[in-house]
């Protein structure tokens, strides 16, 4: 059933929204001190393309680094990422079929605003994580 929902979601919303965090990516990669959160936007951007079987966990041994990097994050990118989920769970919520992806993208919004200090697992293990 995962890999159903994933080749769904991966058309009708997984591509545009993986190539929105691959482009934040590498705009990020272009100056040496945003590295790191070209490095999140990539990561990201797998979950956005294939996210169910997955799930996001805290992680605890981030720091105050991660929590600024959060706030700079918010500012410069992390808005419009979590614009486009909302937009595009908004356009899936119109019919009952994409009620569940739209779903899944309301549930993304908070990994686009806050990406650092968060770690994506399979879900059979998100407690093993912690």
């Amino acid at each position: 059933m995962k890999f159903i929902l994933n080749v769904l979601w991966l058309i009708l919303s997984g591509f545009w929204l993986a190539l929105g965090y691959v482009a934040a990516g590498i705009i990020c990669c272009i100056l040496i001190i945003t590295i790191p959160f070209g490095i999140a936007s990539f990561r990201i951007a797998g979950y956005a393309l294939w996210p169910f079987g997955r799930t996001t966990v805290v992680r605890h041994d981030a720091g105050a680094g991660s929590a600024i990097g959060n706030v700079i994050w918010i500012i410069f990118a992390g808005w419009w990422l979590a614009l486009g989920h909302i937009l595009t769970g908004l356009a899936l919520c119109v019919t009952i079929i994409g009620i569940p992806f739209g779903i899944a993208n309301f549930k993304m919004i908070p990994l686009s605003l806050l990406p650092l200090g968060r770690e994506i697992v399979p879900t059979d293990e998100p407690f093993a994580a912690r």
